[in-house]
């Protein structure tokens, strides 16, 4: 874990792995699309998703106990945003699939390139 209490992105544990297996209900992700702009209210949240407030408070507890969201409380009401050191370190898991990826295109590339002009060559 970092000092902020998150883990380590280079390894992808504990709660990112949370936070992947949370991003992967469509209502949860819907929410995470609203909160990305600012603070909203639960109420806000399961409007968003399509849900009812009973079962969009279940998906809140999800993203939460999984560390993309943080809540406060104003008045009557609990406030929730994103947590942009998770979803940071949520992204930087991720990234290192898409450079593993791309890396081994560009290297595919490159070798059928050199092919290619070895046998133009001897052509």
């Amino acid at each position: 874990m970092t000092s902020t209490g998150h883990t380590d992105p280079a390894t992808g544990s504990g709660l990112v792995d949370a936070a992947l297996r949370a991003m992967a209900h469509p209502r949860r992700r819907a929410m995470l699309r609203v909160v990305r702009d600012g603070e909203r209210t639960a109420r806000e949240l399961a409007e968003a998703a399509g849900t009812s407030p009973p079962d969009a408070s279940r998906h809140l507890k999800i993203l939460r106990e999984a560390g993309l969201l943080t809540v406060r409380a104003e008045k009557t009401s609990r406030l929730y945003r994103l947590d942009p050191i998770q979803m940071a370190e949520v992204r930087a898991v991720l990234d290192e699939f898409w450079d593993d990826r791309l890396a081994a295109l560009k290297v595919a590339a490159e070798t059928m390139a050199a092919e290619r002009s070895a046998q133009q060559d001897t052509a």
